[in-house]
């Protein structure tokens, strides 16, 4: 049931490392990290994704800023108190951690596919330009009776297809986490910088239930 669990939320990142690490939290003495992963689009930009690394995995006490890494793992979230109400944090955490030398022309460098279950109604909507857009939020089963919430958008086809989801019904969506720099309101006078993650989707199915969580892709998987 477990190796079910794990497969229904995979993820492979492959960037530089943008900082240093810092401490998170201590699990049965084992100490987490977290770091930030600059992974490159196909445009001249990049994603800024945060990764939570066990001190097993990697030597936390050194120095990787720009150093080329490949990680598989899971994209995990939690909820934050902060000014007076729930924030939802996300970060993949680490499984497995490579240090490539060559990378192949073509090598995807940013990959998810997830399995789980519509648990708000999605919001379907179209930009200034017309352009069609649907958030979603999936929940995503892992052990031991815990979920992760994951924020999606669509596009186009997709968006108009996943508008019409209903809370409940099971879905797979595959795409890349992507990284959306926003200002937030603390005051009237006061804004401050944050950064917002999400999975920009580029294939995604309902599924019967009783299907095993079987991915199309399984290949790009560590």
């Amino acid at each position: 049931m477990t190796d079910k669990v794990i497969e229904n939320n995979q993820v492979v990142v492959i960037g530089e490392i943008a900082g240093d690490f810092v401490y998170s939290h201590e699990i049965f003495g084992e100490g987490f990290y977290m770091v930030d992963l600059l992974v490159p689009r196909l445009s001249d930009s990049s994603d800024l994704i945060p990764l939570m690394v066990s001190e097993r995995l990697m030597d936390v006490e050194k120095d990787y800023r720009g150093t080329t890494i490949m990680v598989s793992g899971q994209f995990r979230s939690y909820n934050r108190h902060e000014e007076h109400k729930n924030r939802l944090i996300l970060s993949v955490f680490v499984r497995e951690v490579d240090f490539p030398e060559n990378l192949p022309e073509n090598e995807k460098t940013n990959y998810i596919f997830l399995d789980g279950y519509i648990c708000k109604e999605p919001v379907y909507r179209k930009t200034p330009l017309g352009r069609e857009i649907a958030d979603i939020l999936l929940a995503v089963n892992r052990p031991y009776g815990k979920s992760d919430y994951i924020p999606c958008i669509s596009w186009g086809r997709n968006a108009r297809y996943a508008g019409n989801f209903r809370v409940g019904e099971r879905c797979r969506i595959w795409g890349r986490i992507q990284s959306r720099e926003y200002m937030k309101k603390i005051s009237e006078e006061e804004a401050e910088k944050r950064i917002a993650y999400e999975v920009s989707v580029s294939k995604l199915e309902l599924v019967e239930e009783g299907e095993d969580y079987v991915t199309e892709d399984s290949s790009l998987v560590l």
